[in-house]
């Protein structure tokens, strides 16, 4: 057996071509996740793309003083930015402004339209019971009952008989779990009880005369006459309440928003048919900030398409108890809850139990999208601040194109500099900087197209900068490694040897050079907020690449490239040349001999 060759030691460029094979497949394989994705261009940001941007301005809620802090509009932030992400909006910028004011950048391309509605629904958000419900228009004077159906002496007979039975259905259904098939009596009257009993009598199901007006003869005690006249406007409004009209809607929201809790008010909102109703809502039995979670799940037990489960705390799961305990003992409407969010109604379904375990769900006639829309309102609704929108800008591209066409100018010499400095100084060894670049270049590309539907990234005009300072950082890589290459030339060494022993100390300098780009980097994105993250963002992930192609691609090629005669001899145009160099004679080993024969004086 032949013994093995002194001298020779396993080392990396015994199998360059491996790594080379591993980086090359990475690249096609994102390179065909891009096209797989149909992402093929980076998301751009709203100074790229245009888009809308929203200044939202903060308003402390009635009763509360010195709301408008600093904690209070970071909470807001982080709400309004998860429920816009909710919607899949990627790349909205949500970022305070002052001391009261919120700016949220929408980019074009994003469903601006949904996520206006969300940011600027920003008030608190409030389960109250429903007391009355009717269609959206003005009612007229309904006509006397048919005396034949007047109610028994005992008179639990005569809830539900009568009305307009389509417009007091609730659509949507509230349990406690998909296995409660219990359902309340499906007829009511349009207006539900009498007023003045709802919002007094603490019977839940008083007597009502045929004509739906409180009775002369019932035997509860007299109603003061201040309750009778507030009942009596509350009335008349509702009447006459027409929530077909966007601005009635409008103002009936902000009334209803600027409401105290345990007050009576009206309400808007839209039934499953997308049909306008109009709502006489009772006091707040549970505030949305009692909402641990709501999700949007697939409802596979009934079939009956998607739902929305709810979990609440310690303190909502109480009085959730409470308040589904007392409308259960109701018809509807009266067992409806509304869902109220700025004002408006975004759901009112009915129960048929007390729910009383800290969780619910929400079942109905949903798609996929309108469940998810009630949960992330659900989730994201209860804000410790009111807002309202103060300005509503829509950006144009025009100004970032331009300066992105300029900045793609300059980035486009400065590479075009860096590449004849490259040849004229290191010529042959030119060719691996360039193709280095080359793969950088299409490594950032790619990850940057994937990174925008996976994470919401999206390239505004301070990343663009961080790509273009980050070519200097890459050549800046190269320049290290080749001249400590050159650098064991000099010392008299060929060149096989010159690469192995000079990479060790080019990869320490990389490394340690690379990792304070990197921790610039990560500061920076830690502590500015808005388009400043992005140049951070970009920096640091072109940092980050600049190591993996210089180990995984730049320095398996020059050990390939170290066997060619053409980098081996030293050629004058290789920019190994040992003359140009100025390098040593070559370093030799001499032997001592030792003589067997004793030599005589």
């Amino acid at each position: 057996m032949a013994a093995p060759k002194k001298g020779r030691r396993p080392s990396s460029q015994g199998r360059p071509g491996r790594t080379l094979a591993f980086i090359l497949i990475a690249l096609v394989a994102l390179t065909g996740g891009m096209f797989a994705s149909g992402h093929t261009k980076p998301r751009l940001g709203i100074d790229l793309a245009g888009g809308t941007s929203i200044t939202l301005q903060a308003k402390s809620q009635p009763g509360e003083k010195n709301a408008v802090n600093k904690t209070n509009m970071n909470t807001a932030v982080e709400i309004i930015e998860r429920r816009v992400n909710g919607l899949g909006v990627s790349e909205a910028e949500v970022q305070t402004q002052g001391d009261d004011n919120i700016v949220v950048n929408i980019p074009k391309g994003s469903n601006e339209k949904q996520a206006r509605e969300q940011v600027g629904t920003t008030a608190q958000l409030f389960f109250r019971p429903v007391l009355t419900l009717a269609p959206g228009a003005p009612q007229k004077e309904q006509p006397p009952a048919d005396p034949s159906k007047s109610p028994d002496k005992g008179g639990d007979k005569d809830k539900g008989k009568g009305g307009d039975k389509d417009a007091a259905e609730p659509d949507d259904k509230a349990t406690g779990g998909s296995g409660d098939k219990e359902s309340p009596s499906p007829t009511a009257t349009t207006q539900g009880r009498p007023l003045s009993e709802g919002l007094t009598a603490d019977d839940p199901t008083p007597t009502a005369s045929p004509s739906g007006k409180p009775s002369d003869k019932e035997s509860t005690p007299p109603k003061p006459s201040g309750e009778e006249a507030k009942a009596a406007d509350l009335q008349k409004r509702f009447t006459a309440l027409d929530c077909t009209q966007r601005a009635t809607r409008a103002k009936t929201a902000e009334q209803s928003a600027a409401a105290k809790g345990k007050d009576v008010v009206l309400g808007c909102g839209q039934n499953n048919q997308k049909q306008w109703q109009k709502y006489i809502l009772g006091p707040v039995g549970v505030e949305g900030r009692d909402v641990d979670d709501a999700k949007a799940v697939l409802d596979t037990t009934s079939g009956a398409g998607w739902k929305v489960t709810m979990d609440f705390n310690d303190k909502g799961a109480k009085a959730f108890g409470d308040i589904t305990g007392e409308l259960a003992k109701k018809q509807s409407p009266q067992n409806q809850f509304a869902i109220v969010l700025d004002g408006e109604v975004v759901s009112d379904p009915y129960v048929s139990r007390a729910l009383t375990q800290g969780t619910a769900e929400i079942s109905g006639s949903f798609d996929q999208q309108s469940a998810k829309d009630l949960a992330n309102i659900l989730s994201y609704g209860a804000l410790p601040l009111s807002f309202r929108e103060d300005t509503v800008t829509t950006v144009t591209a025009a100004l970032g194109g331009e300066q992105l066409r300029a900045g793609l100018i300059a980035g486009a010499i400065g590479l075009a500099l860096v590449v004849i400095y490259l040849v004229a100084y290191y010529r042959g060894l030119s060719l691996i900087a360039i193709a280095s670049l080359l793969v950088s270049a299409a490594l950032t590309y790619t990850i940057m197209a994937l990174l925008g539907p996976t994470i919401g990234f999206a390239l505004n005009l301070p990343a663009v900068c961080g790509a273009i300072v980050a070519i200097g950082i890459t050549a800046d890589s190269f320049i290290v490694f080749f001249e400590r290459i050159r650098d064991e030339i000099r010392e008299g060494r060929s060149l096989r040897p010159a690469v192995e022993r000079g990479w060790p100390r080019a990869r320490r300098t990389i490394l340690v050079s690379d990792f304070v780009s990197f921790l610039a980097a990560a500061v920076l994105f830690i502590v500015t907020v808005g388009k400043v993250q992005g140049f951070a963002f970009t920096l640091g992930l072109t940092t980050l690449l600049d190591v993996v192609v210089v180990f995984l691609f730049t320095k398996p090629l020059m050990t390939i490239l170290a066997r060619k005669k053409f980098f081996a001899n030293g050629h004058p145009w290789s920019g190994l040349d040992p003359k140009r160099l100025g390098a040593k004679p070559p370093l030799r080993r001499t032997r001592r001999t030792h003589s067997s024969d004793t030599k005589e004086a």
